[in-house]
């Protein structure tokens, strides 16, 4: 047979074929007088068991040695081979799992503590883009501090039982929308500065990040998220942390 002719035999393109010569695994036929290169049985029967075997998902770099081996190693080598398939199966279930849970809105990248907490925010009179922003620093506190995530929804749930602490949160997010330079944000600093000052422990802290070498980084990334949508919120930030700070209250 021709080249294409053992192609179409064993199932394949030409430029498989040539790519198992390249590899080594299966031996280039000798040129006939018209200079063509003609397969035998031989080849044809090497090119159908790796064909085979590659179709099976065994790594094209692992088939000349099972093929070569004795029927004892080639047997052991085929239960290896099922085993990594069978993880790389197990594998694939698992993410198509993980697809299916993005597909009903975030109940793979938080866990219920934390969707409930969403939950309650519209009956607390928080705005769709101030739940949007809830949603994704909490889904980036959970990335970016693991450890500390459950710590950090319970100063969260802690905050939103106090109906002034409510409404000082909601002011704070309203006042992002503003221009830095508003002296409204002077006020609303020292207000929120006040009211954490009298109760620090409605203060949600990043303690979790503490024992980490990458704990700076980690922090000003949650710290300053959303400001791009938000211009007042970085002087606002600003400001109540120096007023509290000045206070002799530890922010971590």
């Amino acid at each position: 047979m021709t080249i294409s002719q053992a192609a179409a035999f064993a199932g394949v393109t030409v430029k498989t074929i040539r790519h198992y010569h390249k590899n080594g695994l299966v031996e280039e036929p000798e040129r006939d007088l018209s200079g063509y290169r003609r397969y035998g049985t031989a080849e044809l029967l090497r090119l159908v068991q790796v064909r085979t075997l590659a179709g099976a998902g065994v790594p094209l770099a692992e088939v000349g040695p099972i093929l070569d081996a004795d029927p004892d190693e080639f047997a052991a080598s085929l239960v290896e081979v099922e085993e990594t398939l069978s993880s790389k199966i197990d594998e694939l279930i698992a993410r198509r799992e993980t697809l299916r849970q993005l597909a009903h809105g975030d109940k793979v990248l938080l866990p219920k503590r934390a969707l409930a907490l969403l939950d309650r925010m519209p009956g607390l009179g928080f705005s769709a883009d101030d739940i949007t922003t809830a949603r994704e620093a909490l889904i980036l506190v959970r990335a970016l501090m693991p450890e500390g995530f459950d710590e950090y929804l319970a100063q969260i749930e802690h905050g939103l039982d106090d109906p002034k602490h409510v409404a000082i949160v909601k002011m704070t997010w309203a006042a992002g929308n503003w221009d830095p330079e508003d002296p409204r944000i002077e006020e609303l600093a020292t207000e929120v500065a006040e009211h954490f000052i009298a109760d620090p422990s409605l203060m949600p802290t990043l303690s979790g990040l503490q024992e980490r070498e990458d704990g700076d980084t980690r922090k000003e990334l949650l710290t300053h998220h959303g400001e791009d949508q938000r211009p007042g919120w970085t002087r606002l930030t600003t400001l109540i942390e120096q007023k509290v700070r000045a206070a002799g209250v530890d922010i971590h």
